[in-house]
């Protein structure tokens, strides 16, 4: 089968010809009918992901959605040949997540033909839900909605910033419109205004101090730079909460002055749980949530990643391998 490998920084993602894997005790063999492209895998290109990455070299891909082939033995699962499924990318409970079993980070994962998943980890997708939404979901989605549900807490009395409005935080911003707030969103990109518009934001800047008269409860940072994270602790109100989900800088400097006096409150989130991604899925089944996509040639994943990382991607990119 056709792959997409990444064997390090130096020799980069390579298409190869691989063996089709077989499932062991307990895992799936999926054939996958969709991939998301993340933006976490062009940090791993680069040479970055050294906290979560386990294994070189890999086949890349987390989001994976596709149909059951085959089933390793097990005496619990009651999946099937067959099935429609998803890969959870489970992060929570914390002490559950397990990087080593995670598709793309510690074993093979979607940018392929086929892949190998824990059965545990997998989740039906309802009949409304097409595959490349369910593959978007189990991360872009999921994660946004971690972020702004368990993390940030928004609801409808809240009003929040939603800064980087890429796949994730066009995802984030539509999450907690949905859930009654009033959104602003935040991007150096003016093309991603309108589709922030549409998913519900009241208005859209390329700077947060554009909202100075406007007081915000959470502020959700999709894009974690200096100055986005800097922008964000200063501009949230006293009590308030900033919410950490992207990774564009391994590091930054924050005024902790002004953290501990505000009494702000500063949260990283990643990942979902297993529940909370059946609750996305749940809500894009009935028409709430309507992820924002665009398909990709599977040869072209490579070049859909470099183009990832430059910013100018509006929404989520996918391939169908």
């Amino acid at each position: 089968m056709k792959a997409f490998r990444f064997l390090g920084p130096d020799q980069g993602l390579v298409l190869q010809d691989v063996p089709t894997p077989s499932p062991g005790p307990e895992q799936a063999l999926i054939r996958v009918k969709a991939a998301g492209l993340c933006h976490s895998d062009t940090h791993v290109l680069h040479g970055g992901g050294a906290a979560w990455m386990c294994a070189l070299p890999v086949t890349l891909g987390h989001e994976v959605s596709g149909i059951i082939t085959e089933l390793g033995d097990s005496s619990t699962t009651s999946f099937k040949v067959g099935d429609r499924v998803a890969v959870a990318c489970v992060g929570h409970p914390i002490q559950e997540r397990n990087f080593h079993e995670a598709l793309g980070v510690g074993c093979d994962g979607g940018y392929a033909e086929y892949a190998v998943a824990p059965v545990k980890n997998l989740v039906k997708i309802p009949h409304q839900v097409e595959f490349a939404e369910a593959a978007v979901a189990t991360d872009s989605v999921a994660t946004a909605y971690h972020a702004v549900v368990a993390e940030g807490r928004v609801s409808a009395s809240h009003t929040v910033a939603v800064i980087g409005l890429g796949g994730l935080g066009l995802n984030g911003l539509a999450i907690a419109a949905h859930r009654g707030a009033r959104v602003f969103g935040v991007d150096i990109n003016t093309d991603k205004f309108e589709q922030a518009k549409e998913f519900g934001a009241i208005d859209c800047a390329t700077d947060l101090s554009t909202f100075s008269g406007e007081t915000f409860d959470v502020i959700l940072d999709f894009a974690g730079a200096q100055k986005t994270v800097e922008a964000a602790t200063s501009s949230v109100r006293p009590g308030g909460c900033v919410v950490l989900v992207g990774l564009a800088a391994q590091s930054v400097q924050i005024t902790t002055t002004a953290i501990v006096t505000q009494n702000v409150s500063l949260k990283g989130s990643t990942s979902a749980s297993i529940q909370e991604f059946t609750e996305v899925l749940d809500l894009i089944a009935s028409g709430s949530l309507k992820p924002f996509m665009k398909e990709i040639p599977f040869e072209d994943v490579g070049k859909g990643l470099e183009l990832l990382g430059t910013g100018n991607v509006n929404g989520r990119l996918y391939t169908v391998p």
